[in-house]
């Protein structure tokens, strides 16, 4: 199974998913991590400067509309998403493509890939914000 993780140091997770430097994909098998691959993050618009710090929505900004569709694809062959955070809208669509999502209070990405396997992470779906 793979996991996808955000970071910005390839050790500790993000916490906003779409404002991550990168990506660290787990490959697991059974209970434990069998390797991981840090990607940089090429596809949020936020990771590529196309939304300042003051915008706190998601509309059309000009010839730019937000879109996740870049995520999903680079995530697709990911069955879980663990984050620290991240906007409603990218919630709503990953799970709208069948993945599981994570929304975590640990901050070692390591260590919540273990507590996933374990059936021991938390989840706290309500912290995603509308931004």
């Amino acid at each position: 199974m793979k996991i996808a993780v955000p970071s910005n140091d390839g050790v500790n997770i993000s916490a906003h998913f779409g404002r991550s430097k990168g990506f660290i994909i787990f490959e697991t098998g059974g209970n434990q991590i069998n390797s991981q691959t840090y990607i940089e993050n090429t596809v949020t618009g936020h990771a590529m400067g196309h939304h300042n710090e003051n915008e706190h929505h998601h509309e059309d900004h000009g010839s730019h509309t937000h879109s996740h569709t870049g995520i999903l694809g680079a995530l697709a062959g990911c069955e879980t998403v663990i984050a620290g955070g991240m906007g409603q809208r990218l919630y709503t669509d990953l799970l709208a493509a069948h993945k599981k999502v994570f929304v975590t209070k640990e901050e070692n990405a390591q260590q919540a890939v273990l507590l996933y396997l374990n059936n021991g992470l938390d989840n706290n779906p309500d912290v995603c914000c509308s931004h």
